[in-house]
């Protein structure tokens, strides 16, 4: 393990002498890959350093135990068990900085939410979730528009897409894909009973040109007026979008710019990014029928979490999690529960390492 740990700071040590190097401030790209590598790799270091420093401690000391001065070995001993344990702390903890990485986990993303079973009261369900993600957006100083929304006019939303960009937004938020079950009186409920419904969210890594090839021959591109809000420009040019991706059978629709060509580039961006989440469904099937992961199997039909308002509950059914700060997470206050998720998934992945 030690040879490893000094091979990543040895590289940690060049990237910061490329950091260093003035010509790269005109490569913005390469200036922002280096300071991204350099980032991750920060926390690894300082821990592998700390290691290192401890296991030749403990490798001093366990030399000294071989010799003859036995006052000495007394004081060695006392102190090479508490090294010990130092060092197998620091190890567990840099297992978790070295499991591989998801690729997607730095991208900006596409969540899509939609009203499932419940009528009217899903649908307002749905807008509750935007404005969870909205909210956590927003706490993350992260940026977020919504792209296509289909509102039924009480304040709910059939369906509704939105883009979300900040650092690591994927790797925050990717286990939020699923069906999410609500339980409350709804507000067109003159009895008081609880109701029980529900809406499916999907959060898809933001895929670049590079990530997916889409091919203009594949497209057939349709193009219509806007309805809804949004002034006289949009109700009376032909700005709205439907691209439709052949091979697949994808249809993704766009009205929510005020322009052809920017509803065309988010409907291209949204296309590109199911093509690419469908893509890595598949794949994390195939990883599941190996090996059953209770956090992320790549099954977007799976009910993971239920909202139960009579009794402020949130219970994520993937790792047996429960809280009674549902106000406070509606709010967008996500991050303990987030925090549970990702380490669920560490120890998932610890295991098949081992």
């Amino acid at each position: 393990m030690i040879e490893k740990l000094e091979k990543i700071i040895l590289h940690f040590e060049d990237l910061e002498k490329q950091m260093t190097d003035p010509n790269l401030i005109n490569d913005q790209n390469k200036y922002k890959d280096i300071t991204k590598e350099h980032r991750r790799l920060t926390p690894v270091v300082e821990k592998s350093r700390d290691y290192i420093s401890i296991y030749n401690q403990i490798t001093e000391d366990e030399s000294i135990l071989e010799g003859d001065d036995e006052e000495l070995k007394k004081i060695v001993k006392d102190e090479l068990e508490d090294l010990k344990n130092q060092a197998s702390g620091i190890e567990d903890e840099l297992k978790i900085l070295l499991l591989p990485r998801d690729p997607n986990d730095d991208k900006n993303i596409i969540v899509e939410i939609r009203a499932g079973t419940g009528g009217d009261e899903a649908a307002l369900f749905a807008s509750d979730l935007y404005r969870l993600y909205s909210r956590f957006a927003e706490r993350n100083n992260w940026q977020y528009k919504v792209m296509e929304s289909s509102p039924i006019g009480i304040g709910g939303y059939k369906e509704l897409i939105m883009s979300i960009n900040g650092d690591g937004a994927y790797g925050m938020l990717k286990f939020e894909s699923g069906v999410h079950r609500v339980q409350r009186v709804p507000k067109t409920e003159t009895s008081g009973r609880v109701h029980t419904s529900a809406a499916t969210v999907a959060i898809l890594p933001e895929a670049e040109e590079a990530d997916v090839q889409v091919v203009d021959a594949d497209l057939k591109i349709d193009t219509y007026r806007a309805s809804g809000a949004g002034g006289q420009h949009v109700n009376k040019t032909e700005s709205a979008i439907r691209i439709t991706h052949i091979p697949s059978g994808l249809v993704v629709t766009c009205q929510d710019e005020t322009s052809q060509h920017k509803n065309k580039a988010a409907a291209l961006k949204v296309l590109r990014s199911r093509l690419l989440a469908a893509e890595q469904e598949q794949l994390a099937k195939e990883r599941a029928a190996a090996r059953k992961d209770m956090v992320s199997t790549g099954d977007r039909s799976a009910k993971i979490r239920t909202y139960n308002f009579p009794q402020g509950r949130i219970t994520d059914h993937r790792i047996n999690f429960t809280a009674y700060n549902l106000d406070g997470v509606m709010d967008g206050e996500l991050n303990e529960l987030i925090e549970n998720l990702i380490l669920a998934d560490q120890q998932t992945k610890l295991t098949e390492v081992v």
